[in-house]
């Protein structure tokens, strides 16, 4: 860390092994960013509020019964790696699936796994195409429309799981244009991190029947 205060996950009691994990892999993140871009550039000297607070407010909505949890174009590992590092020590039965198509990071997000031995595996397939996850939780960030992500998760949700996904400040428009395929139940949460932006938190999708 760059920074001289000493960082902190709000809403989260974590150790102080867990934070250091963290710190870690914003090491990894800076270290291979420059070769395969993870993140952009400009947020760089940000990591830690931009993208693991960022990550880290959505381990907090999901229920603590989860034990599968799959993150959809995981890139950087944001939330996926971050909520693997919170599992490990605040719910050790849960396990977390990275999916990455692009084989470079699908490669760091191993390497990520591996360093800092995380219940986690990465898989570098097409989200469309991977046999269906049945994750009690799915979250994805920064990949797609709200409406495309439903469809992801009718594919990949089990019957009562939970759909965490940050939007950006156009979030009520993406929620109107979903309901136009699809049935769902929502509860908008607040961003720790954006003012302007949202959680949503989605559970009972259906298409809209004709």
């Amino acid at each position: 860390m760059t920074s001289t205060v000493e960082p902190t996950i709000p809403g989260l009691d974590v150790s102080r092994e867990t934070i250091q994990a963290l710190e870690r892999y914003e090491a990894l993140v800076r270290r291979w960013t420059p070769a395969i871009n993870l993140v952009a550039k400009s947020t760089v000297p940000a990591i830690w509020p931009r993208h693991i607070l960022d990550s880290a407010q959505l381990f907090a909505l999901a229920p603590a019964t989860c034990l599968r949890w799959a993150d959809l174009g995981s890139g950087g590992g944001f939330p996926g790696v971050v909520v693997a590092v919170l599992a490990k020590e605040l719910r050790p039965a849960m396990h977390v699936t990275l999916v990455e198509s692009d084989l470079r990071k699908a490669t760091f997000l191993r390497e990520a796994v591996r360093e800092l031995e995380l219940p986690a595996s990465v898989i570098s397939e097409r989200i469309e195409s991977l046999t269906p996850l049945h994750a009690d939780v799915l979250s994805a960030r920064a990949l797609a429309s709200l409406s495309d992500l439903l469809g992801f998760a009718e594919r990949h949700l089990t019957q009562d799981g939970v759909c965490l996904f940050p939007k950006g400040e156009r979030f009520a428009d993406e929620i109107n244009d979903a309901r136009i395929a699809w049935d769902f139940d929502i509860d908008v949460q607040p961003s720790l991190s954006d003012g302007k932006a949202a959680i949503l938190v989605i559970r009972n999708i259906h298409r809209v029947q004709n």
